[in-house]
């Protein structure tokens, strides 16, 4: 997936990209048949994981690298999130984003908490290996997640 340019400008000079979620810069996603923001996540079993709340994209190539997908809780209030590259994603329906990763793997990743994601910067840098993906593409996470 890609974000494509909105009116306002960004400085390209910068060569380490730093991760926004979508819903906080003024991009969007290339077509909106590709974006999966609201569908649910089902792992390589079919069980679900939760649905995605938003995306993080990389300010430098404009390339979604992760959903964040949020699991229990009650209208958002008590639920818990989880970061996933997107290039565990194996297929997608209308409603559903299938991964290739059991629900188990999924809940075995470094936990989420906003606090320690503002001021540790190897927390995301970190999920790509977890998963088993090779290298970070140079992210270098934004203090704004």
């Amino acid at each position: 997936m890609t974000v494509k340019k909105t009116a306002v400008h960004r400085d390209h000079a910068r060569k380490v990209p730093t991760l926004s979620r979508l819903r906080d810069i003024d991009r969007a996603v290339s077509s909106s048949d590709v974006d999966i923001r609201g569908r649910m996540v089902k792992d390589k079993n079919g069980l679900d994981l939760g649905r995605i709340q938003d995306l993080l994209v990389d300010d430098v190539k404009w390339k979604v690298r992760f959903m964040e997908v949020a699991s229990g809780g009650i209208l958002g209030f008590g639920d818990s999130k989880s970061f996933i590259p997107v290039d565990a994603i194996t297929r997608m329906t209308a409603d559903e984003v299938y991964i290739s990763h059991t629900l188990e793997h999924v809940a075995g990743a470094p936990r989420y908490d906003p606090d320690l994601v503002a001021i540790d910067v190897n927390y995301l840098l970190e999920l790509y290996p977890y998963y088993g993906y090779p290298g970070s593409f140079g992210l270098v996470p934004s203090a704004g997640l």
